[in-house]
């Protein structure tokens, strides 16, 4: 039923109209203009819902053709070759791309079926690592952190700027080209709020506020008109400012890691925590904690120095360990400075701490 209310809220607010006549492929959550040409999406449409604060779901890494597309969508070919030696050890030659999603996974961590589809190559595109894991990534935190704070369903598109004369990967067996750029627009409708980001395929780039554009300015390049049924629809397309569109009460929720040169011997800030994860040392990492989570299973999170989703490090708590506690932990130890010790493990990609009883929990004050 949600998945069909999503899809109803897109058709209502209005797929893109382009000018590349692409051929509109609609999945579960996300839809797209595929450019046979280009052999991608010139745009890729979805909504971030605000679903998102609880989702759990992980990702799948599962790649998968799009059966959707007519004429085929790009394949794990154009991205890199991968052989499988008489010892069963695989090797990959990589093409120097990323399979850069255009919808980022992550927006859909609240439906398996949605997720696994963000997955479709259809909703890839060439894009450098640095780029990819760096600065574009910093932009899709930036939308998903306004969900946090304003509880509202927000309308996205994304897509690379296809220009004529746009390189392709030349060992890509279906030749896809590379953008030199990347567009991403959103608008939330209840605040009547707007922003558009345009960032370089460049490995070496700014932080994510720097290429802050308009609507208004994306249509120009793109000559692809967004949101074509949302309500006073011109209010929106001037909009460039991000302190604007953000919510100011998320940025006073983020704490600095602490000064490592100031820490005890042993002891590491959040960002420290990264390299101790998967192995087998005790330590102890300290840090504020920006944010706190009760899941519906009863277990805790505590988020050091980011609130969730741009969490540095993790202390879980299980629920059934609570009895170890003399007190609520996400009331006592919510933005408080506080030093965990055990093992560190990797927990979806985060630094996270296993905590099973008070004792390994300790306040601790900064030194200036």
């Amino acid at each position: 039923i949600l998945l069909d209310l999503l899809r109803t809220d897109m058709k209502i607010i209005g797929y893109p109209v382009s000018p590349f006549k692409g051929e509109i492929v609609e999945h579960s959550a996300m839809a797209l203009e595929y450019v046979e040409k280009h052999e991608q999406a010139s745009w890729v449409y979805h909504i971030i819902l605000p679903d998102i604060i609880t989702g759990n779901e992980g990702r799948t890494n599962v790649f998968m053709p799009d059966l959707k597309v007519s004429t085929g969508s790009t394949v794990e070919q154009d991205y890199f070759l991968k052989t499988v030696n008489e010892d069963g050890e695989t090797k990959y030659d990589g093409f120097g791309y990323d399979r850069g999603h255009l919808a980022p996974s992550a927006d859909f961590r609240w439906n398996s079926k949605a997720l696994a589809e963000s997955f479709y190559y259809s909703n890839m595109s060439p894009q450098l690592p640095n780029f990819n894991r760096g600065t574009w990534s910093d932009v899709e935190s930036l939308l998903r952190k306004y969900i946090f704070t304003s509880k509202n369903q927000l309308y996205i598109v994304t897509g690379g700027l296809l220009e004529d004369d746009l390189p392709v990967i030349e060992r890509s067996i279906n030749k896809v080209t590379i953008p030199r750029k990347y567009y991403k627009v959103a608008v939330d409708p209840i605040e009547k709020k707007g922003i558009a980001f345009l960032v370089p395929n460049l490995n070496e780039l700014n932080a994510a506020e720097t290429y802050v554009s308009s609507i208004s300015e994306i249509e120009k390049l793109t000559g692809i008109t967004f949101f074509p049924n949302l309500p006073e629809r011109e209010s929106y397309l001037e909009q460039s400012n991000l302190s604007y569109f953000l919510n100011s009460d998320y940025a006073k929720s983020e704490y600095p890691p602490l000064d490592p040169t100031k820490l005890p011997r042993k002891t590491f800030n959040s960002i420290q925590s990264k390299l101790y994860m998967g192995k087998d040392d005790v330590v102890t990492v300290c840090g504020t904690v920006a944010g706190k989570f009760l899941s519906k299973k009863g277990n805790v999170f505590l988020n050091f120095d980011k609130p969730y989703p741009d969490q540095l490090f993790s202390v879980f708590i299980n629920g059934a360990d609570l009895v170890n506690f003399s007190f609520d932990p996400t009331k006592e130890y919510f933005k408080q400075c506080i030093c965990v010790t055990g093992k560190v493990d990797d927990f979806r990609g985060t630094p996270t701490m296993f905590i099973k009883k008070q004792e390994q929990i300790r306040f601790y004050t900064p030194s200036k």
